[in-house]
């Protein structure tokens, strides 16, 4: 009984770790996409004035990657709402009930930052740079942390 428990917690951590690899595959090609849509919307992106100390296309980077961290957190909290309501099915723990809650809360906010939620509503960013995306940054290694601990245990 103990050797089936440990391959089914195998099993789900190799397929989250697939589902993960996947997404971050999607959220590599979403950036490409939106920059190329960008350009081509835009194609002044790179001309506008910016203050002194800046490297002329860097928004660009920062950009791509906060677009890339944002998709990767959308997935991560789509990952753990799925195993947190799984757990809820199984147990209906009120305590899991608040990580829904937490994962939703989280879910919605991402949603509402995501750069392909904001560019496809019509607007642009200004003045991003790297501390745009450090909070999305560390949101992911967090995330990611509580899904491997979620899908673990």
């Amino acid at each position: 009984m103990d050797t089936q428990m440990k391959k089914e917690s195998n099993n789900r951590v190799i397929l989250a770790l697939l589902l993960v690899a996947m997404l971050a595959l999607v959220a590599v090609l979403a950036a490409f996409w939106f920059i190329n849509v960008n350009e081509q919307q835009f194609p002044d992106f790179g001309q506008r004035r910016t203050p002194s100390g800046f490297i002329p296309g860097d928004l660009e980077y920062f950009y791509a990657a906060f677009t890339i961290i944002s998709t990767l957190n959308i997935a991560l909290l789509i990952l753990l709402l799925s195993v947190f309501l799984d757990i809820y099915r199984k147990t209906k723990s009120p305590f899991t009930v608040g990580l829904i809650i937490f994962a939703t809360a989280f879910l919605v906010k991402d949603l509402t930052s995501s750069p392909l939620v904001i560019s496809l509503s019509g607007f642009r960013a200004y003045g991003l740079g790297p501390f745009e995306f450090l909070p999305g940054l560390f949101e992911f290694f967090a995330l990611t942390a509580l899904l491997y601990l979620s899908i673990k245990y």
